[in-house]
């Protein structure tokens, strides 16, 4: 995984800054301390094991940089990330070297049920 800084163009991050081409800027990986991108990786990983997760998820923070890696809070995990040319993920694997089509198909052969 690799920790994103997401800066809206405007003011708050809405909608637009969400979905419009331009309405953010993602920085990758995020400008913070190694410290801090090693623990965002570390409870990224812990959550999307204790919920159980399977395939790509993305987990959301905020970061206090006065506090260091204790000021990482946890505000969600999106078990189903969007794949758009907004998203981050697209953008996430394309940073480590994975194509958007490498991504869909290993979303799609790694795809199981529990029975």
């Amino acid at each position: 995984s690799v920790p994103g800084e997401v800066i809206p163009a405007r003011e708050f991050y809405d909608y637009e800054a969400k979905y419009a081409p331009g309405g953010s800027k993602h920085l990758l990986p995020a400008p913070i301390p190694s410290d801090v991108y090693r623990e965002a990786q570390r409870l990224s990983l812990m959550a999307h094991r204790a919920l159980g997760c399977r395939g790509v998820s993305r987990a959301d923070f905020r970061f206090d940089e006065r506090a260091g890696k204790a000021g990482l809070f946890c505000l969600e995990v999106n078990t189903q990330p969007g794949m758009t040319e907004t998203s981050l993920v697209p953008e996430l694997a394309a940073h480590v070297g994975i194509s958007f089509e490498e991504l869909v198909r290993w979303m799609v052969e790694d795809a199981s049920l529990d029975r």
